[in-house]
């Protein structure tokens, strides 16, 4: 079949600047490539040409400028000035993408993958989101959590609601005793931040306070090992190397007065940043909000590192016999402090709980699988 896939506005395919969506894609691509003839539109950027095509797969980028309205017009501009004859459609977290891309495209079979909550009425008028669904043969959610909250919105889409869950790359995130390689990785990268010797929690992510990471420094007030360090990955933006936020002004104020070391990375290139995964020992996600299920957790599982993360959302959902412990209350420093001092006390079961994670991952959660998931989901409707 002729297949195109639309990505979001905000980031390039591939995801030279990060983010989730733009890494799944180019996780499935390659077999989705090899099964059908493949396209895949997302926006441009100035180190990616307008047009390509690599591996087989052909990249076409339209402006967007973050604006959703001008990427929306310039999709279906596109739409209706190719030659192409698409036999399916999948669009990608934009559901208001749906009308134009059904007026552009009218008998082409239409699929949306949804990785947050944007059929929630501030997003979408009722009217958008009935439309989007009545068009739409199958909606592919990254969650439970995000198939539950779209059908209870709108009730007609039960039927349509399909969860497959994210893959990760395992040849990249991988343990740091697999081989001698990740290991010489792990003992530079922590020489190099005076790391050695010490038992490092990890957070990697967004600086915004919905991801609480804040919460984690002033959780090391509690932590009774002098050995442990808390490292902080991420930036306020995907590829924002220079932005600055109160936030992360006062996540430094904290920093500053807290008891244990705390190291701010800021922004790390998405292809660089499993190195730190080598880096760490412990994996916490500190997510407030109602989080769709960060994708940091399978890095982290495919990783070999146990991990902490939130009852919010859809993150409840990767817990499977012992590879994780969930927090029930993020907004509690005590609580993280709890369950990283039983962790830090017993760094032989840690890294058994990380292995148990890895082996989940292998069997369930690589990008061949998800691959042949979507396909299947495509095939049989």
């Amino acid at each position: 079949m002729n297949v195109l896939m639309i990505c979001t506005e905000k980031l390039p395919v591939p995801n030279i600047r990060g983010g989730a969506i733009q890494t799944y894609i180019g996780g499935v691509a390659p077999m989705i490539g090899r099964r059908h003839r493949l396209t895949i539109l997302g926006r441009t950027d100035p180190d990616l040409p307008d047009v390509e095509t690599v591996d087989g797969i052909h990249y076409v980028r339209v402006r967007s400028d973050d604006s959703f309205e001008q990427y929306m017009m310039n999709v279906y501009e596109y739409l209706r000035g190719t030659p192409e004859k698409f036999d399916i459609i999948h669009i990608f977290n934009r559901p208001r993408l749906v009308a134009a891309v059904r007026q552009a495209a009218p008998q082409a079979r239409l699929f949306l993958s949804m990785h947050n909550d944007m059929f929630k009425p501030e997003k979408i008028s009722a009217l958008e989101g009935s439309e989007a669904i009545e068009q739409t043969e199958k909606i592919v959610t990254i969650s439970n959590y995000i198939g539950h909250s779209i059908s209870g919105y709108y009730p007609e889409a039960a039927t349509k609601v399909r969860t497959i869950y994210s893959g990760v790359d395992l040849s990249r995130f991988t343990p740091w005793l697999m081989s001698d390689e990740t290991r010489q990785a792990r003992d530079s990268l922590r020489a190099q931040h005076e790391l050695s010797g010490k038992k490092v929690i990890l957070f990697v992510g967004r600086l915004t306070r919905n991801k609480g990471p804040h919460v984690l420094i002033k959780a090391l007030e509690h932590v009774e090992h002098s050995d442990a360090v808390l490292v902080i990955v991420g930036g306020t933006w995907y590829h924002n190397e220079t932005a600055f936020s109160d936030y992360v002004s006062y996540m430094r104020a904290l920093a500053a007065r807290s008891k244990l070391p705390v190291i701010m990375t800021g922004y790390v290139p998405a292809h660089e940043v499993h190195r730190w995964f080598y880096a760490g020992d412990i994996f916490v996600c500190t997510s407030m909000w109602e989080e769709p299920l960060a994708r940091v957790h399978f890095e982290a599982m495919a990783a070999g590192l146990p991990f902490l993360t939130t009852a919010r959302g859809g993150n409840p959902e990767v817990i499977h016999g012992g590879n994780g412990i969930l927090i029930q209350d993020p907004n509690d420093p005590l609580e993280y402090a709890s369950h990283l001092n039983a962790l830090l006390s017993d760094m032989g079961g840690a890294r058994q709980m990380g292995m148990h994670g890895r082996q989940l991952v292998e069997r369930h959660f690589t990008w061949d699988r998800v691959a042949r998931e979507i396909m299947d989901v495509w095939e049989s409707v």
